[in-house]
């Protein structure tokens, strides 16, 4: 199931369609016949909390950026249970990022907290801006690098650490992902996900993370509110997440 145009998604007002993209390092450079060349024109679109921009997708040949908003990337396992891979923030490109067809194997997107905005363009589309472009390509590569170095990270986790140090690795990186300027001793940022969401994240069960949640803010290094998550000592959390 693919994102159409129907009465749950709107096609964005035509005067925002060039700044979507402009508005961002990656595309900030583009030319208006660069931008033409996308074909992204028809494919600008906002998507309501919950529904599923793909679902159950292997044959996708569509990348797609985020402009505002949330998404929740994941699949459904044999037993039925949601995996849940990753959050995309706006600014992040998601899909067929590897720019490989059919390479998805069941994964779906999903617009998670709120509405979202975002637009789609082809792989092969993409492909022939990115060999005109040489300095874009270097731009993707690196967001394309970072993907998988978080992807590295959380495998590492998930092997070798406890519920406890996998969380606080969590809300460390979720204040990374939130704008964190590596300098400020404190930090806080909204709270998106539930206990329910964080335990997908980090392969552990709903009442083990409460527990541990509980712990963990007793002993001072998050405060978690249903609207806001506060890291008190930046650098401990950070030395923490470094050590354990």
């Amino acid at each position: 199931m693919y994102l159409s145009t129907n009465s749950t998604t709107r096609i964005m007002d035509e005067n925002n369609k060039f700044l979507l993209l402009r508005n961002y390092d990656l595309w900030c450079n583009l030319s208006d016949e660069e931008y033409e060349e996308l074909n992204v024109v028809h494919h600008f679109v906002e998507a309501r909390k919950g529904e599923y921009v793909y679902f159950d997708s292997h044959h996708l040949n569509k990348l797609y950026f985020l402009k505002d908003g949330y998404i929740k990337i994941g699949f459904i396992d044999e037993q039925g249970n949601e995996i849940v891979k990753e959050i995309i923030k706006k600014g992040e490109i998601f899909g067929q990022f590897a720019l490989e067809k059919n390479n998805l194997n069941g994964e779906f997107a999903l617009a998670y907290k709120g509405d979202v905005s975002l637009c789609a363009f082809s792989i092969e589309d993409f492909e022939k801006l990115l060999r005109k472009r040489p300095e874009l390509a270097i731009k993707y590569s690196k967001q394309v690098g970072e993907k998988l170095r978080k992807a590295e990270f959380r495998l590492i986790n998930l092997l070798n650490k406890d519920v406890k140090a996998r969380l606080l690795a969590l809300y460390y990186h979720l204040a990374m992902m939130e704008g964190y300027d590596g300098i400020s001793p404190t930090f806080s940022f909204m709270n998106f996900l539930t206990h329910e969401d964080a335990a997908k994240l980090i392969g552990s069960a709903r009442q083990t993370v409460t527990t541990t949640i509980s712990q963990i803010e007793e002993e001072g290094l998050l405060k978690i509110s249903r609207k806001k998550v506060t890291i008190p000592d930046m650098k401990k959390l950070k030395q923490l997440v470094i050590v354990t």
